[in-house]
């Protein structure tokens, strides 16, 4: 059995696979918030308790584990200001009972961009009417609790994933109101990345900085995930400001998407992923996104010929850990000295 997840800011996702040869097959799921627990190893407790009212035991059979992880992978251990507490290899191979050497920790948006080899036509979703050349550089983009992006290149084989911190970019505005939004994040913070607009608390900023003389209630609710109701009431029309709002955050999301698109060319698509996109799928579809993908003056034609879709599996990134640890463990049984 090989045990994934996808270790997220706001939710942890895990799953138990069975295999025969390179086919995985799901035969446990589980899923818990993020901050429900103290350490990873806790998360990893409750999912081996989950696991036993199945009739399975997590402590015997299990030959490898992997998981993408929210944050910067530094030796063995995952830096991230988006989780609790540290991600590290050692921990897990604790709570699992299993030599460290079959536990394999990468990137959140790594795991995710290393599932699209896996993943089958009805998980994806293609927003606009371009064609994808053969082997050539894909790009991975997704917003959550931050902004992620990858680079997928062909090196003779496979697509080799290339993890980038791009979401601590500086925000780029392109017009007057996206330039009054950097203006007032301005005075509020050192520096504005990317991340603090496209991600989920880029929906409040928006809305208070564009409509401050609209206030809603849930504002000032902790309980309340903010963007989760701006996007619900954009989406049902019943507040203007709202609609306006996601307008602009879609816009922006578009936008940093084709600056990825000019710094990587990737004529073999463009991905777009993560929990935000899968609740505004109607927003993305009405060409906004598209529109201002491509909207780049001198390579704008080439731009919009690049294919763009949308990844509709929310647990890509599981699956992705997944097939990485089965990887790693037959290399790893091939040459055991290497």
């Amino acid at each position: 059995m090989i045990l994934a997840g996808d270790i997220g800011g706001t939710k942890c996702t895990l799953a138990l696979y069975a295999h025969s040869g390179e086919e995985l097959r799901q035969i446990c799921y589980f899923k818990v918030p993020t901050r429900s627990s103290k350490t990873v190893a806790e998360i990893l407790e409750q999912f081996n308790s989950h696991a036993q009212r199945q009739g399975i035991d997590l402590h015997n059979g299990i030959m490898c584990a992997g998981f993408g992880v929210a944050g910067t992978l530094v030796g063995d251990r995952v830096q991230s200001a988006n989780l609790p507490w540290p991600v590290e290899r050692s921990a897990i191979a604790a709570a699992l009972k299993l030599d460290a050497s079959k536990v394999t920790l990468l990137n959140d948006l790594v795991a995710a961009a290393s599932s699209l080899a896996h993943l089958k036509s009805s998980d994806l979703l293609q927003l606009n009417e371009g064609s994808r050349e053969a082997l050539a550089p894909m790009a991975f983009i997704a917003a959550g609790t931050g902004l992620g992006e990858a680079i997928l290149f062909w090196d003779g084989q496979r697509y080799k994933v290339s993890p980038s911190e791009a979401g601590l970019t500086d925000f780029a505005p392109r017009n007057d109101r996206e330039f009054l939004l950097l203006q007032s994040m301005r005075h509020r913070m050192p520096r504005v990345c990317t991340e603090d607009v496209i991600s989920g608390r880029g929906f409040r900023v928006i809305h208070q900085v564009i409509f401050p003389g609209v206030q809603h209630a849930f504002f000032d609710d902790p309980d309340v995930d903010v963007a989760a109701k701006i996007t619900q009431q954009a989406l049902s029309g019943s507040c203007g400001a709202c609609v306006e709002t996601l307008q602009i955050w879609i816009e922006t999301y578009g936008a940093e998407a084709g600056n990825m698109a000019l710094r990587v060319l990737p004529f073999g698509g463009v991905y777009i992923a993560g929990g935000i996109a899968l609740k505004v799928v109607p927003k993305l579809k009405d060409g906004s996104f598209v529109r201002a993908f491509s909207d780049k003056i001198q390579l704008s034609n080439q731009l919009a010929k690049i294919p763009i879709y949308l990844v509709l599996n929310e647990d890509a990134p599981v699956l992705g850990a997944a097939h990485d640890a089965l990887a790693h463990a037959e290399a790893t049984a091939s040459n055991p000295t290497g």
